[in-house]
């Protein structure tokens, strides 16, 4: 019975289609006029990596004299309203008295609401003998909870079954889309107004491909911009900006950005790169349509034959270094590859943060996935390392050969690190420890660098086919 009724009330609201539910919401005064997306001249939009865009955009508008209320339409369902922001570019002067945000939208479920304890006509259809006869009953809705309760005449009937409803009008507080409503002190005539505000659901976000060369030692880059436009409002046409950077927020106050010098990394059609303030600006150079509920992915960058330097990794844990240990573990060896992100070596261009997705061509010319890993925003000249996986060709395995305590809080541990690798060429493996405390190395079979207070590494060379063993000593400091 409740389906019947839901799918009867959109019967009933399908006969209000647009022009007829405007229609039916005519103008109660005189002192209205509405604006939607016919009268826009131009949109902008600036969008930003934290889930947030800044929309700009140009209409014209006809007004009375006097007080007038301008509906303001088409506009972002997830809009900050206490961002918004009008003002008069040319033509009729006004000043703006009051702004008021309407989300209160039309749906089956709020007409019912407004129409509590009012009558509505219940329309039902019934066939007798081959003729379809319709039945009208004028009802008062008394109320909407779990179903619906009627009074029809002197009778209560709950979820009666019929056809659809008939509504006398469209109340005049329901608008059938978020609506901005300005109350203004104008002059009669067209008005050229810009208004801007923020919306939230609408981010974008750099996905790279990344295709290895077949000797590793060389890389091509292809930068996508993925924007996500989940804002409740369509923007056709739009000039697109990309703010990249971590722009602090504390409120949904307007973001307000100084420009600074720029420099160009992009075609005439795609994004145009500059410094903004503390952050990097990529504009589109062309106009761009977003639809709500899409996502749309717009070439970024290109960067081709840059150097790769490919790495092998062993990492150690901090808690080796607290406790006696037992037997041989077999760690992972990971296998990354290191960009120098300068011109020098072919890149040389901010980065904005996203995932890198890597990739490299077999024999027959095909691309295979082989790892991603995400990067940060990255200036130029900056270093990016991409942890691909672990390497299936390279076996370790680690053993604290030694532990004893010196004294309070001082102990010594001794390990064995085994590097066995099975692949056709000689690799080095940096083995990184974790060393904590106050340390130091009293003995080792392989040269060391002190990383930082806690890290000590020993690149290890090992031979094709072959297997090495780094061995060490290491004393450690806990406490005072």
């Amino acid at each position: 019975m409740i389906r019947e009724f839901s799918i009867s009330l959109i019967l009933a609201l399908a006969l209000l289609d647009g022009s007829t539910a405007m229609a039916a919401a005519a103008d109660v005064s005189e002192n209205i006029r509405k604006s939607d997306s016919s009268d826009r001249e131009s949109i902008g939009l600036t969008i930003y990596n934290s889930n947030r865009a800044l929309v700009s955009e140009v209409r014209r508008v006809k007004l009375p004299d006097g007080l007038v209320e301008l509906w303001f339409q088409d506009v972002a369902a997830s809009i900050m309203p206490e961002t918004v922001a009008i003002r008069r570019l040319s033509g009729a002067s006004f000043s703006v008295l009051e702004q008021n945000y309407e989300y209160d939208l039309l749906s089956p479920q709020k007409l019912l609401e407004k129409y509590l304890d009012h009558e509505v006509v219940l329309v039902r259809y019934r066939r007798e003998k081959e003729t379809t006869i319709e039945d009208r009953t004028l009802a008062r809705l008394l109320s909407t909870n779990n179903g619906t309760v009627w009074q029809v005449e002197d009778r209560i009937i709950v979820n009666p079954p019929y056809a659809y409803l008939e509504f006398p009008e469209l109340p005049e507080n329901l608008y059938s889309r978020p609506t901005l409503v300005w109350l203004l002190d104008a002059q009669s005539g067209e008005a050229r107004v810009r208004t801007s505000y923020l919306t939230g659901d609408m981010t974008w976000q750099a996905d790279y491909v990344f295709t290895l060369s077949a000797d590793d030692s060389q890389g091509d880059l292809l930068g996508w911009v993925t924007i996500d436009n989940r804002s409740g409002a369509h923007y056709e046409n739009a000039s697109l900006k990309l703010i990249a950077g971590d722009v602090r927020t504390v409120g949904p106050e307007l973001l307000r950005l100084e420009a600074s010098r720029a420099r160009a990394v992009a075609d005439e059609t795609g994004f145009r790169e500059k410094e903004f303030f503390e952050y990097h600006l990529y504009t589109l150079q062309r106009p761009a349509t977003l639809n709500d509920r899409q996502q749309k992915q717009i070439e970024l960058l290109r960067a081709p034959g840059f150097g790769v330097e490919k790495e092998f990794i062993l990492r150690g844990q901090r808690w080796y270094y607290r406790r006696e240990q037992s037997g041989d573990t077999k760690p992972k060896v990971a296998v990354a590859v290191r960009i120098e992100n300068s011109a020098k070596n072919g890149l040389g261009m901010p980065l904005p943060k996203g995932t890198v997705r890597v990739y490299k061509n077999d024999d027959d010319g095909s691309a295979l996935f082989i790892g991603e890993d995400k990067i940060d925003h990255t200036p130029k000249d900056e270093e990016i390392v991409l942890t691909l996986g672990n390497a299936f060709d390279v076996a370790a395995s680690r053993k604290q050969t030694d532990y004893r305590i010196v004294r309070k809080c001082v102990q010594e541990s001794a390990y064995e690190i085994s590097l066995r690798n099975h692949k056709k060429d000689p690799i080095v493996v940096r083995v990184i420890e974790p060393v904590g405390g106050d340390w130091k190395i009293l003995t080792h079979t392989h040269p060391y660098e002190k990383k930082d207070a806690f890290t000590v590494e020993f690149p290890v060379l090992v031979e094709t086919n072959a297997e090495s063993i780094l061995t060490y000593r290491v004393r450690s400091k806990f406490c005072d």
